[in-house]
């Protein structure tokens, strides 16, 4: 499966990037009102700012989100009741821009080809480090723009940290990982409090700690204040801009393998 990579690595500690990829299968992109609709609320460059900063275990999709959506239950349920969000297969943008031609649906059983063997590598590798550690991080990576009225309200914390209330880790790790997150604004288990991914592998008794970091666009490119355009959207990634936040994501990850070995 060209689409699904998974790098390996000995250590407690996993990566995962569910929301990084922008590729459209041919067969499905005519049914799209707009290519740049069906990736413009992708977690763009999100791998290249955790690139290098942890001994860690990577698993990614090439597959946009609005293909399928690999972070959403996969019964439909929505993961915030009551609160604007997107599906399994979205229908429509962050925004709430119809993705679809009139007329034209997403197949979710045909789609969840992508899903099913995303989430089979996930259990693998939590299974196989399970194995050799008593404990295990899963560290679930997203980003999103600083500013979406339909979503929230204002401008969102730099860094979002979720555990489902505490529901999916020790304490100890989320404590941690708040503790790296000084000098930026940041909140536990605010709008985002982890999405399926977290919720579904998060076992503390199990010895798996599941935490999602959700991080505010503008702490690492530089996000136009006006609404996006395919003109100004996505930013380019600038290393030395994002450097800042790499060394702090640097610290967040060390201390969540520190909490894994200890």
């Amino acid at each position: 499966m060209s689409w699904l990579h998974v790098e390996r690595r000995d250590t407690p500690l996993i990566l995962a990037f569910p929301h990084g990829g922008t590729d459209i299968p041919a067969d499905l992109l005519p049914a799209f009102r707009s290519r740049w609709w069906a990736v413009r609320d992708a977690d763009w460059h999100i791998r290249a700012l955790y690139e290098g900063l942890a001994d860690a275990t990577l698993i990614w999709t090439d597959m946009s989100r609005s293909v399928i959506d690999c972070n959403r239950d996969p019964s439909g349920a929505s993961l915030y009741p009551g609160q604007a969000t997107t599906g399994l297969c979205p229908v429509e943008t962050f925004d709430g821009d119809p993705l679809y031609h009139k007329g034209e649906t997403p197949d979710v059983e045909t789609r969840r080809a992508w899903f099913d063997p995303y989430h089979a590598a996930l259990e693998t590798e939590i299974a196989r480090l399970r194995a050799r550690h008593d404990r295990v991080v899963l560290y679930d990576c997203h980003s999103i723009r600083s500013h979406v009225s339909r979503l929230f309200e204002g401008e969102l914390p730099e860094l979002n940290i979720g555990t489902d209330g505490g529901a999916t880790c020790d304490p100890a790790l989320s404590e941690a990982v708040l503790a790296e997150c000084a000098g930026r604004s940041h909140v536990l288990n605010g709008r985002f409090r982890g999405g399926w991914t977290t919720r579904h592998y998060g076992r503390p008794g199990q010895g798996v700690h599941a935490i999602q970091m959700e991080i505010a666009m503008r702490a690492y490119l530089r996000e136009p204040a006006e609404t996006p355009t395919e003109a100004n959207w996505p930013p380019a990634y600038d290393p030395d801009f994002a450097a800042p936040l790499r060394a702090q994501l640097a610290r967040v990850l060390d201390a969540a393998r520190a909490f894994a070995e200890s």
